[in-house]
């Protein structure tokens, strides 16, 4: 669903959709409505007249009274569209002036064309409001779950709490820059920090709010100070032996075939062509919700060997739900309708028998993707198809971030070039 559909019978009477997928622009006929409202009158635009929309609570039958926001625009054939959106619930917005404060971005895009909005200051939580609100949508596909996801946490977390009051033409690199060296986190997660405040900023540019972006001055490193931690394959073996089948059939396929947590659990048996041994990555789970794959590289298919298709054949065996549509790793609390969660399971089933093993290394599923990649490194791997088995979009990222040399390896190297070398002198 567009962000623009206008559809009627998408309006949020009686509705009962949880409040945080309420963000949505949906378009809105004010005939006919059955619920109650105290709104305020909408000013219509004519030209040189600004528009301020209207702003009304309506009650739902399920759920918590909500704000709402109402204006119109030009659609694409120029003719007069009405468009609204829930702005949230009572409960987080918690009176009118509240709820008019999170309208400041949207009145400033619909009246753009009016001198009068370049002479007021936009601040940062209120483009982060309109970001959310044109971005952040559940009818948004352009940008996956686990983006918005992780979009919306570093708004809350981190940008609005400290730069929220700040006008946008007040935000200075330097400033950014130094407060992203006082943040006491790893340097991929102020990179991460960096990045987002970087797309906010383009994102008011592109909706004429904004016309610069200071933060593509802004200078952090994502270079890890320390290398993540791999198995040996020493490690592998002895937690394999160790794990009950459901745990191991897991780590077994991970291990053996580098797939992200969210691949892993979004997996289902029509996926698995064991005539051909091959697996297709066609979906990802995240927190339950079902999406696209990370890269277009990502879907690529994966080969399997004979072993990993036994142990999967025999997992499928004692498995309720072996369907076609079924999931791989089926959560029978769920009645099969979701996958297991995958954070708990590591937590409560994986680490413990890790840590009775004498492995002191923190594990996680994206441990056995690094172990993975560093084996095949081991093993003499050519790089390319090293890039192709782990789906990574270009080579350097298989280089730069996941392939350690191990310890066995480095010697032999080292070894052959000395060699070399006392020959040479000899």
């Amino acid at each position: 669903m567009s962000i623009y559909d206008d559809s009627p019978s998408l309006l949020c009477h009686g509705s009962s959709h949880p409040l945080d997928a309420s963000q949505r622009i949906l378009s809105a006929p004010v005939l006919h409505r059955r619920f109650k409202t105290s709104a305020q009158p909408t000013q219509a635009r004519k030209d040189g007249v600004m528009q301020h929309g209207s702003l009304s609570r309506e009650q739902r039958k399920r759920s918590s009274d909500v704000w709402c926001y109402r204006w119109w625009e030009s659609g694409p054939t120029g003719r007069r569209i009405h468009r609204r959106i829930i702005l949230g619930t009572v409960e987080q917005l918690h009176d009118k002036r509240a709820a008019n404060q999170a309208t400041v971005g949207l009145r400033r895009e619909i009246n753009s064309h009016d001198i009068r909005t370049k002479t007021t200051l936009m601040t940062v939580a209120q483009l982060a409001d309109h970001f959310r609100q044109r971005e952040l949508l559940d009818s948004n596909t352009r940008i996956t779950y686990s983006t918005k996801k992780a979009y919306a946490g570093y708004l809350t977390k981190w940008i609005v709490p400290r730069w929220g009051p700040n006008a946008l033409q007040h935000m200075k690199a330097r400033e950014v820059e130094l407060w992203l060296a006082s943040v006491q986190r790893a340097r991929s997660t102020r990179a991460k920090i960096r990045n987002v405040m970087s797309v906010l900023f383009n994102h008011a540019r592109r909706y004429d709010l904004f016309d610069g972006n200071p933060i593509q001055w802004v200078r952090q490193s994502a270079k890890r100070r320390s290398a993540p931690n791999v198995l040996t394959i020493e490690e592998v073996r002895h937690l394999l032996a160790a794990l009950p089948p459901r745990e191991r059939i897991l780590v077994f396929l991970d291990v053996s075939t580098g797939l992200r947590q969210s691949e892993l659990f979004g997996l289902q048996w029509q996926d698995i062509d064991f005539e051909i041994g091959e697996l297709s990555v066609t979906r990802s789970v995240v927190s339950q919700v079902v999406g696209t794959c990370k890269t277009e590289a990502s879907q690529k298919a994966i080969p399997l060997h004979e072993d990993l298709i036994e142990a999967l054949k025999g997992w499928r065996q004692q498995n309720p739900y072996k369907e076609a549509r079924h999931w791989v790793f089926a959560s029978p609390s769920s009645g099969g309708k979701n996958p297991y969660w995958g954070q708990q399971l590591m937590r409560r089933d994986i680490r413990p028998v890790a840590e009775k093993l004498g492995i002191t290394k923190r594990i996680g599923w994206h441990t056995f993707r690094h172990t993975y990649s560093t084996l095949l490194r081991a093993v003499g791997a050519d790089l390319k198809v090293m890039q192709e088995l782990l789906r990574h979009s270009t080579i350097r990222v298989t280089l730069d971030t996941y392939t350690q040399a191990v310890t066995a390896a480095k010697r032999t190297a080292h070894t052959a070039v000395v060699s070399l070398i006392v020959g040479n002198v000899e």
